[in-house]
């Protein structure tokens, strides 16, 4: 029987060719535009689960876009492992920003891939690693290698918030019975130190809309008499911090869960330079809430940004108006404890009752999902630290993620299960961003690292 090394190895080129193919669908769920490529996605994948070997695969229909489930059964007294993943994509905004287009995939060697970078849009987020467990799965079906039971389970609306999912999983309770959800939708520290994500943050995500006069006037004959709604809004959003870039909201920090110092001092032996943290980025100095490091500030503290603003004349050239409305999406990361829906609450509350006189503010919810920690003690996190320290040599080191999954939480509320969260992406992967790429060598490690998880799961199990 060939190790998943050796069919690595020996198949290293169709691997890549096979999901070059995936990455080249623009599967953007954001945009309704793209909504048949989402679905022409969700037939790929489908049809690469029933090559690999599943005995079962569906598509299965949802409120929104369907989800692929796919399940091989060997014993159903044997453990069951649900891999969850996405096919759905960021929007690939601002194109040209992009140095090859984002859905022509290419290679590219750089200083921290020297094996090369698959470049495309979801190449690491998630289609690249979603696709790492199919061929994984494919490698154990083939060698007679797959020790335990194991369902497949893919969405197309994790970039909007799986509203989907939810109502999927809570309808089918049943047929994703398992034992352990595994999931690649993480990174880790380095190639050379792999880490195991055990938090996610939660998150509320808003609109805000900020309203003046009934129509866009002339700034100068109105300047200065009537509110702006850009300066406005402007004014409001900088009111959201203090000196000491503290969240404003009333109650915001009131459920946050503080760890101790003990669990920070942990923390803190994680392999970190802030001179490379600012040097890859190009900034001069780091920012955020005093009194915290930069990995607990993008990890275990919450936090409220902007993401887009925009109103009034942004073309070419100059056009003098006060603009009638103001626009901005605003995202809160949330810590374990605080409930999205109740944050998202005291942001609509706060946000409209700083609004001064002569202007109307309506403040849109859209999404969001809970935090969460899972146990290193579990055998699942046991088994995946084997499984790394056998190809990587090393022990993954367990962190936080700044990052949300939002189903992570609603998986155990439904299912009962804990999930294990096994990312071999990079933060410097720039997935959501321009450019975004996944290296060669995360890819096919973790083709190569993920049956070892099977393995040392189910001897643990027994």
């Amino acid at each position: 029987m060939k190790d998943s090394k050796q069919f690595v190895q020996e198949n290293k080129q169709r691997l890549l060719d096979e999901l070059i193919e995936l990455l080249k669908k623009p599967s953007i769920s954001a945009d309704s535009a793209y909504s048949q490529d989402v679905i022409n996605t969700a037939e790929a994948v489908k049809e690469s689960l029933e090559k690999a070997g599943c005995d079962i695969v569906e598509l299965c229909e949802t409120p929104g876009y369907p989800i692929v489930y796919g399940e091989k059964i060997i014993d159903p007294a044997l453990p069951t492992v649900l891999v969850y993943g996405h096919y759905d994509v960021q929007p690939a905004d601002p194109i040209e920003l992009w140095t090859s287009p984002p859905f022509e995939p290419v290679i590219k060697t750089t200083d921290l891939h020297p094996d090369g970078a698959i470049f495309a849009r979801g190449a690491c987020d998630d289609k690249g690693q979603m696709y790492m467990h199919v061929k994984a799965f494919e490698y154990m079906i083939a060698n007679d290698a797959l020790p335990c039971n194991v369902k497949f389970m893919i969405e197309g609306e994790e970039e909007v918030g799986s509203v989907s999912l939810g109502w999927f999983v809570k309808r089918n309770q049943e047929k994703l019975k398992n034992d352990v959800i595994l999931i690649s939708d993480t990174g880790m520290i380095s190639n050379e130190q792999p880490s195991i994500t055990t938090g996610l943050r939660g998150l509320s995500y808003v609109e805000v809309e900020v309203t003046g006069p009934n129509r866009d006037l002339h700034s100068g004959l109105y300047g200065g008499a009537v509110a702006n709604p850009i300066n406005v809004l402007t004014k409001m959003i900088a009111s959201l911090h203090d000196e000491n870039n503290h969240i404003t909201v009333p109650g915001f920090y009131d459920k946050v869960e503080e760890l101790s110092r003990e669990e920070r001092d942990e923390m803190a032996k994680r392999p970190f330079s802030l001179e490379d943290y600012k040097q890859k980025l190009d900034i001069d100095d780091v920012y955020g809430e005093a009194g915290y490091t930069t990995n607990e500030r993008n990890s275990i503290r919450p936090t409220l940004d902007v993401n887009g603003i925009w109103g009034g004349y942004t073309g070419e050239g100059a056009k003098t108006v006060i603009a009638s409305k103001a626009f901005a999406k605003i995202s809160m990361r949330l810590v374990p404890n605080q409930d999205w829906e109740e944050i998202t609450e005291l942001f609509k509350k706060h946000f409209e009752s700083i609004a001064p006189a002569g202007v109307r503010v309506e403040v849109k919810p859209h999404h969001g999902g809970q935090g969460y920690v899972t146990p290193i003690d579990s055998i699942g996190y046991q088994a995946a630290s084997k499984a790394y320290t056998d190809t990587f040599g090393v022990t993954p080191i367990p962190v936080r993620s700044g990052g949300s999954i939002p189903i992570v939480a609603l998986f155990e509320e439904e299912l009962g299960s804990k999930s294990v969260m096994m990312g071999f992406g990079l933060d410097t992967d720039a997935i959501h961003s321009p450019n975004e790429h996944f290296g060669v060598f995360n890819y096919l490690k973790g083709i190569e690292t993920i049956p070892l998880f099977y393995k040392y799961y189910t001897e643990m199990m027994k």
